[in-house]
């Protein structure tokens, strides 16, 4: 009986022990180290006066990896999100495109949605949010990962490091979103600026269906100003469905809502973004024509040099080739004397 007594108290104080844990890294703590609940210095909160918002306004994170840029948008009086402040990517792994599995030091890329308990203020690496990674379209094509994060320290490892001044800024203003009674805000990550010039520079990327599918939401937000609602269907994302309720990863498709611009816009750059792949094959095609016909050229010089050289070596050869012969056949040569 005794036994079993402290085995039950031994699970309980486990059990305790772990939700204190979990809660450490879901909740904006007080306590020992303040890191988290510094508060915004004056010249935010007089910034964001000036461009008609507050520190509880909504807010959108945006990324740029190949730009290496983390930008901050805050909602505004006018219900438009306007551009607040763009901090320095200090480190981020992998290459461009989406992150595939649990250590593959690649970090992720789409549309992911934070809450309150993705925020960490224990981070070892100053303070920290979870991306959420992986998501609804990430679950759906099999994709692992854990703790991939947006932290500080200057150090990745399959996250997205900032400086600490940068992180502590971030988190802050998340933090200031969450108490204005927001209960999330959007993380877009997106491999470059989604023009069609960066498109047809990486036209032969394995990625680029993928880059597609998450440009229609960029497009959105860069049209409207307002982030897009996205879900998962046909395993692809979709922004705006016109469906209410959560959709079916694999499941077919709704309509969606696409304003005239958006539908414009993504039409011209499809055939922008074709033009611009032709003419870079076209190119490519001149350039490999020219190389080999400089390589061909390059090899009838040198052709042509070497038959030279055989001759005039044959030239000189030619006395020592009359000698072999005169010793062979015991005949005298011209300049033998008799006696």
């Amino acid at each position: 009986m005794t036994a079993t007594f402290f085995h039950r108290l031994g699970a309980i104080i486990i059990l305790l022990w772990l939700g204190l844990g979990l809660a450490a890294c879901s909740n904006f703590v007080k306590g020992g180290d303040n890191r988290h609940n510094v508060p915004l210095p004056g010249s935010v909160v007089q910034g964001l006066r000036n461009m008609g918002s507050t520190p509880n306004e909504g807010m959108v994170v945006r990324m740029f990896k190949e730009e290496s840029v983390l930008e901050v948008w805050k909602k505004t009086s006018s219900g438009t999100y306007n551009l607040f402040k763009t901090y320095e990517i200090c480190a981020y792994s992998g290459d461009l495109g989406p992150k595939f599995k649990e250590g593959d030091r690649q970090s992720p890329e789409g549309f992911y949605t934070i809450t309150p308990g993705l925020m960490n203020p224990r981070s070892s690496y100053y303070l920290a949010f979870n991306t959420g990674f992986p998501n609804k379209f990430d679950r759906a094509h099999g994709r692992t990962g854990s703790d991939l994060m947006v932290h500080g320290d200057c150090s990745s490892r399959g996250c997205y490091a900032m400086t600490d001044a940068g992180i502590a800024e971030i988190y802050a203003l998340a933090r200031e979103t969450f108490k204005g009674g927001n209960s999330s805000f959007q993380l877009q990550i997106f491999p470059f600026r989604m023009t069609t010039a960066n498109m047809a520079k990486h036209a032969t990327s394995p990625h680029m269906d993928f880059w597609k599918d998450i440009k229609e939401g960029h497009d959105y937000f860069e049209l409207t100003k307002t982030p897009p609602v996205w879900d998962v269907c046909e395993k692809q994302y979709i922004f705006n469905p016109t469906a209410t309720g959560p959709l079916d990863a694999a499941g077919p498709c709704p309509p969606s809502v696409q304003t005239p611009a958006l539908t414009a816009k993504l039409k011209a750059d499809e055939a922008d973004l074709a033009a611009k792949a032709e003419a870079a094959r076209l190119a490519a095609e001149r350039k490999a024509a020219e190389e080999a016909a400089l390589k061909a050229r390059g090899e009838a010089v040198n052709g042509f040099f070497s038959g030279i050289g055989e001759n005039i070596g044959g030239l000189f050869g030619a006395p020592d080739a009359q000698a072999g012969a005169q010793a062979t056949t015991g005949m005298p040569t011209a300049t033998t004397q008799r006696p």
